[in-house]
């Protein structure tokens, strides 16, 4: 346990964690109280697919820009910038939901505005987390970060499927926003004192293409940059496929909430295994991209909402641990100038992809099945996974021979 948690002995992360975890309950609550309103109010997963295409269509443009900001900025700062302008976004949604007219298009438009404030929230906030710790326990800390942003949602989407039944969307989207001032609180009560800054970028240069070069350059970043694109573009649109199989096989659409909520049990196992790691291999990389993918077979096809809380736990098990593993990797092998950088093009690799596959899995419940629409995403991992096992083997072995040789 001391080991999974070591990144807690450490003032200023206890005070970061405690106050990400109330926030991000609060933005499960939001995300799934939206994913129910736009159902509501279309009946389509078509929709659901649009909406989170335009929450993550920002960090695809300004992605990586948005890193660059954050490299050369104050981070803690900046991340109490954009969770106050997170916290407006959610008030503005629940006091026009609350007046009625919350419609598809104002809908629509707030994701698209929750896109902005996330593209530049994103790589500060993330980066700001490898602050807080020292350099060795970095891999910890960014594990324990999405532990606290995966188990939150074991509250959050529960939260959501009983308050939308009895009190509506308007006030999930309103408790959210009021959930903020408790990791704004946390921010501003940091000690700068006791805090691991890692120096900042020098000015001038063309920094995003030297991100690209340390990704290019390298096997093992290729390797999990190209899987994060894949992967989260084809099997990262819960949101889109999950509303719609609760509400045709698991009993209704008040369901979809519990499913996620059991998802985010194995989702906050996975982050902890991972946390318990000190040095995160390429590996558990694969094994919990093929873990996610088998569990997404049975998801897709159980009958009932008994069996499809069984396949959650596997399922949110190899998703939490594929986005752990990967942050880890990232971090403990990248120059500290560069963490937000890097960390932008993460989330342009894993939340860019979705404005690509939250339509397409759309579609594909809509007018195949909304099975295959879980489904194709784990056919498409092991492939890719597969190809990326047999080009890190081969990178292996000639190293080996060229160390031999040598």
């Amino acid at each position: 346990m001391s080991s999974t948690f070591r990144s807690l002995r450490y003032r200023n992360a206890r005070l970061f964690f405690a106050g990400i975890a109330v926030s991000n309950v609060g933005t499960w609550l939001q995300m799934t109280a939206m994913a129910l309103l736009v159902y509501r109010l279309t009946g389509e997963a078509t929709s659901l697919g649009i909406t989170l295409a335009l929450q993550f269509l920002p960090m695809l443009f300004l992605g990586a820009w948005a890193g660059v900001v954050a490299d050369g900025r104050d981070r803690r700062t900046m991340t109490i910038v954009t969770q106050s302008a997170l916290a407006a976004q959610a008030l503005l949604l629940g006091v026009l939901d609350l007046a009625g007219v919350a419609t598809i298009p104002v809908v629509y438009g707030l994701a698209l505005l929750l896109g902005v404030i996330n593209a530049f929230d994103n790589p500060a906030r993330r980066g700001l987390v490898t602050e807080l710790v020292p350099t060795q326990d970095i891999p910890n800390a960014t594990s324990l970060n999405t532990a606290v942003m995966t188990g939150s949602r074991i509250f959050g989407p529960a939260m959501a499927a009983g308050l939308v039944a009895t009190i509506g969307t308007a006030w999930c989207f309103l408790l959210n926003g009021l959930t903020f001032f408790a990791i704004i609180f946390s921010l501003v009560a940091i000690r700068r004192t006791e805090m691991f800054p890692a120096p900042q970028r020098a000015k001038g240069g063309k920094p995003i293409r030297q991100a690209l070069h340390f990704v290019v350059g390298r096997r093992d970043m290729l390797v999990i940059y190209a899987l994060l694109v894949l992967v989260s573009t084809v099997a990262f649109n819960q949101g889109v496929v999950l509303p719609k199989l609760a509400d045709e096989n698991w009993g209704g659409e008040a369901t979809y909430g519990l499913v996620l909520a059991v998802m985010s049990v194995g989702s906050l196992t996975g982050s902890l295994l991972t946390a318990r790691h000190h040095v995160v291999t390429i590996r558990w990389f694969f094994g919990a991209i093929v873990v996610m993918a088998l569990a997404g077979f049975g998801l897709a096809w159980a009958p009932s909402l008994f069996l499809a809380f069984l396949w959650a736990v596997p399922f949110g098990l190899g998703g939490a641990a594929f986005i752990a593993g990967a942050n880890a990797l990232t971090q403990q092998e990248c120059p500290p100038d560069m963490r937000s950088r890097l960390l932008a093009l993460q989330g342009v690799a894993f939340l860019g992809s979705t404005p690509i596959g939250s339509p397409i899995t759309g579609m594909i419940a809509d007018n195949i099945s909304a099975e295959w629409a879980l489904a194709y995403g784990s056919v498409i991992s092991l492939m890719g996974v597969g190809v990326a096992s047999v080009y890190w083997n081969a990178g292996t072995r000639q190293a080996a021979e060229l160390s031999t040789t040598s």
